[in-house]
């Protein structure tokens, strides 16, 4: 189920459309803001081994910077729980947990610039 949302934020307005059940969004920018240069965004390396890799995949509903690492591998979460967040426009965004399990594998490092739709972490 898709819903539709007009979000602003610090004056930039923004259509959001958010699809139930995935863990994803994507926005889509009415007005440009006014300092916004375009950051080459670096290949997303995967920085643990796929060996131990989890068959749930947990990915970024929105392109930015892994913020912080909530859930390390071995974590027991709930859905819903945040297993990473990463930093979009100067926005903290929690990226959650789609059912109850154990995370197997983060993906990304701390600082990691990562696109949309990239693998963030493996849960089983």
């Amino acid at each position: 189920m898709m819903k539709n949302y007009t979000i602003t934020v610090n004056g930039n307005v923004y259509d959001v459309t958010v699809e139930e059940g995935s863990g994803s969004a994507s926005a889509a920018p009415k007005a440009a803001p006014k300092a916004a240069p375009a950051a080459a965004p670096k290949a997303a390396a995967a920085h643990k081994s796929s060996a131990g890799a989890g068959s749930i995949k947990i990915t970024a509903g929105a392109a930015g910077k892994v913020f912080k690492i909530e859930a390390p591998a071995g974590t027991a979460v709930k859905k819903g729980a945040a297993v990473v967040i990463i930093e979009a426009m100067k926005m903290e965004i929690p990226v959650v947990a789609p059912q109850d399990g154990t995370v197997a594998s983060i993906e990304v490092a701390v600082g990691d610039a990562i696109e949309a739709g990239a693998v963030l972490a493996t849960m089983n």
